[in-house]
C-alpha cells in the first residue's frame, strides 16, 4: 500500500492548475522515448487534456495502452509509425520530444544533423494536417530547431509566430531548484526568470531579479550560473552513456504545457519564459529569444522585456546573443540548403 505521504504526493501531482476549463486535444510526437514516456504520463494527469494522442516510430501503442489505464478523464490513443497524420489530426497542441538524446561528451549541437531532419519532417506533417495547432519543441538543439520549424511554416504559408514555442522551462526549473539549495529555501519561494536560449552560455538566469538570488555573489554566484547553464551535463555524466535529462525534462515539458493550456483556456496573467520569435534583440541580429511572455487564447499575447539586470548578467547576455545568432543561422542554413 501507499504510505500516507506517497499518496499525498500522487494527489499533488495530479492537481495541475485548472482554474479555467477547456477541452484540449494534445499530440505527443516521440512518445516512446526517454522524455516522451514520462511526459505522456504527466499529460494524462493534466485536467485540461481531454484527448491524448501518442505517436512514435516504435512503441507508442504500448505506451498509450499503459498510460490509458490511469484514472483520469482524458482518452489516450497510440499510433504506429505509418499513422503520423492521424495522430496529428485535430490537435490543439503538438509537443515534440522526438529525436536522439545526448551521450557523454556530446553537446546539444552534436545532435543537430539528426534532430534537425526529424523536426523538419514532423513540422512538414503538422503544417499539412493541423497548421493552427500550437507547436511546442523539446527536441534539441532548441535554439536552432525553432527557426527550422518557423521556416517550414513560412514556406507553407501558415506561419504564426505566436504559436511556435521552444520549451526552455527546464532551465527555469534548474535555476529555481539550485538557488533554493544554495540559499536554504523552499523552491516555491525562489522563482527565477531565465532568458536567452536553451544551451550552455545562451542560458542567462536572472538571479538579480530574485530577492534571494541577489544575495548570492562572488564565486558562489559563478558556480550557480555555471550549474544552471551546464546542468544537463551532470545528468549525462551520471547516467554514464545510458541517457540524458529525461525525467526532469518531461516534468518541465508538462509544466510548460499546463501553462499553455491555461492561457489557451482564457486564464489571465499566465506568464512564463519560452523561446520564441521575438523583437527584443532583432536589432542585434537575433530573431529568437527566450523571455517572459504572457500566454492567451492566441498563444503568445505579450512579450515582456528582460527588465533591469546586474552588470554580471549584462555580460552573460552579451555572450548569449553571440551564441544565439550563430545557432539561429545554423538552423536557417539547414532548412534553406
Amino acid at each position: 500500500m501507499f504510505s500516507r505521504s506517497a499518496s499525498r504526493t500522487l494527489s499533488q501531482a495530479r492537481q495541475f492548475s485548472s482554474s479555467a476549463s477547456r477541452q484540449t486535444k494534445v499530440t505527443v510526437l516521440g512518445a516512446g522515448g526517454g522524455i516522451g514516456q514520462p511526459l505522456s504520463l504527466l499529460l494524462k494527469l493534466d485536467p485540461h487534456v481531454t484527448r491524448l494522442n501518442l505517436y512514435d516510430i516504435r512503441g507508442a501503442p504500448g505506451v498509450a495502452a499503459d498510460v490509458s489505464h490511469i484514472d483520469s478523464a482524458s482518452e489516450v490513443t497510440g499510433f504506429a509509425a505509418d499513422k503520423l497524420d492521424e495522430a496529428i489530426d485535430g490537435a490543439d497542441v503538438v509537443i515534440v520530444p522526438a529525436g536522439v538524446p545526448r551521450k557523454p561528451g556530446m553537446t546539444r549541437d552534436d545532435l543537430f544533423s539528426t534532430n534537425a531532419s526529424v523536426l523538419r519532417d514532423l513540422a512538414s506533417a503538422i503544417v499539412r494536417v493541423a497548421p493552427k495547432a500550437n507547436l511546442c519543441i523539446i527536441t534539441n538543439p532548441v535554439n536552432s530547431l525553432v527557426p527550422i520549424a518557423s521556416r517550414v511554416y513560412e514556406k507553407a504559408g501558415v506561419y504564426d509566430p505566436k504559436r511556435i514555442f521552444g520549451i526552455s522551462t527546464l532551465d527555469v526549473v534548474r535555476a529555481t531548484r539550485f538557488l533554493a539549495s544554495v540559499t536554504g529555501n523552499d523552491p516555491a519561494d525562489t522563482p527565477v526568470t531565465v532568458v536567452g536560449g536553451h544551451s550552455g552560455e545562451t542560458i542567462v538566469p536572472l538571479f538579480s531579479q530574485s530577492s534571494y538570488g541577489k544575495g548570492v555573489t562572488g564565486e558562489a554566484y559563478k558556480k550557480l550560473v555555471h550549474r544552471v547553464q551546464f546542468g544537463g551535463d551532470e545528468v549525462v555524466q551520471a547516467k554514464a552513456g545510458a541517457g540524458s535529462a529525461t525525467l526532469s525534462m518531461a516534468y518541465a515539458g508538462a509544466k510548460f504545457a499546463n501553462t499553455l493550456f491555461r492561457g489557451l483556456a482564457g486564464e489571465k496573467g499566465v506568464i512564463t519564459p519560452t523561446f520564441i520569435r521575438s523583437p527584443l534583440y532583432v536589432d542585434q541580429g537575433v530573431e529568437y529569444f527566450a523571455s517572459n511572455v504572457e500566454l492567451g487564447p492566441n498563444g503568445v499575447e505579450k512579450i515582456h522585456p528582460v527588465g533591469p539586470i546586474s552588470a554580471e548578467e549584462e555580460e552573460l547576455l552579451k555572450a548569449a546573443l553571440v551564441g544565439l545568432k550563430s545557432n539561429i543561422e545554423k538552423g536557417y542554413k539547414f532548412i534553406e540548403a
